[in-house]
């Protein structure tokens, strides 16, 4: 294994005092109400909204009610484009479109798309399926709009980061089991896909800076209160019966990341059914890199590559 960067060693200890593993449900549910804007500081530390790009706010359907949707178009693109539906992570219970606009804005950029980013309800108030649920919602009402923004719903793909992932993931699974929009690529970046927390890596990275064991337990005691529910395809995608029939995938994961053989026997599992796979491992790095583009050598080859697969996977629009 690469020995971990000095940044990622010193960032570690810094977010060490802000794990979620020490936090009480009243502090959570009162972190969530914090607005991060744009500055020059977040911007540095997170990247911001990439030039070149037009922005747009709306809302799609969610299970409950509508829900925030912020739309990113590459300025002066020519159309239809490719249509990407976007979901952060956060533990399902953290992450905001603002947090997020300088991944979602790259990707609409750098691999000519229409990119929706989706601002599902979170934990622990509301707790699975509520997420996977307005994810899916959404994603059906988006792909049947995407002539409102120039975008062509047949080149459809969904991104997802860590637990954005773990909802990607699941979509696809939803998708292909409810008759629901075809999905032709998915792009998991560190995902969550089995909630029983039992992959080697889980005890292996226990103590990994930025995401820690104890971290996802805290995570999965807030989207997932009961037990019975740990093993759901719909929560844990790595143990679907079967993964036959799925698009084709991008799965990044990090070497020091208590999930990594999450995507990576999610990767075996889908090539297993026939599903064309490809996976990177990104060594010396920690769980969401791609967060923290200036701090983290690896972010920019990453989001370079998940831009690249998605302009090949999707292509262009077929000719009249």
């Amino acid at each position: 294994m690469a020995k971990l960067d000095l940044r990622v060693r010193l960032l570690g200890k810094v977010l060490k005092n802000f794990s979620v593993a020490n936090k009480s449900r009243k502090r959570i549910l009162a972190e969530q109400k914090i607005t991060i804007s744009h500055n020059p500081l977040t911007d540095w530390w997170m990247s911001g909204l990439a030039p070149d790009v037009d922005v747009r706010e709306g809302t799609a359907d969610g299970a409950d009610g509508r829900i925030p949707a912020r739309i990113y178009r590459p300025q002066e693109a020519e159309g239809p484009l490719p249509l990407v539906v976007f979901i952060h992570g956060g533990g399902w219970t953290f992450g905001t479109l603002n947090v997020y606009d300088g991944i979602a804005s790259t990707i609409a950029r750098d691999a000519n798309a229409v990119v929706v980013s989706l601002a599902y309800r979170l934990a622990p108030t509301h707790p699975w399926p509520a997420a996977a649920e307005d994810c899916y919602a959404a994603l059906a009402d988006v792909a049947g709009r995407a002539a409102e923004w120039n975008a062509d719903g047949a080149r459809l793909a969904v991104v997802g980061d860590s637990a954005g992932g773990n909802l990607a993931a699941v979509l696809t699974l939803m998708s292909r089991d409810r008759s629901g929009p075809a999905i032709a690529f998915q792009a998991l970046l560190y995902p969550s896909t089995d909630l029983t927390l039992s992959s080697a890596s889980m005890e292996e990275e226990a103590n990994a800076p930025l995401l820690t064991k104890r971290d996802m337990e805290r995570y999965r005691s807030l989207y997932l209160p009961h037990k019975e529910d740990y093993a759901h395809p719909y929560a844990s995608p790595l143990l679907a019966l079967d993964h036959s029939g799925l698009p084709p995938a991008l799965i990044q994961v990090a070497e020091h990341d208590p999930l990594r053989d999450d995507g990576l026997n999610y990767a075996r599992a889908l090539r297993a059914a026939g599903v064309p796979v490809r996976i990177t491992t990104y060594v010396g790095m920690p769980h969401g890199y791609l967060g923290f583009p200036r701090l983290f050598r690896s972010a920019p080859q990453a989001l370079a590559e998940l831009c690249a697969e998605l302009r090949s996977r999707l292509g262009p629009a077929p000719a009249p």
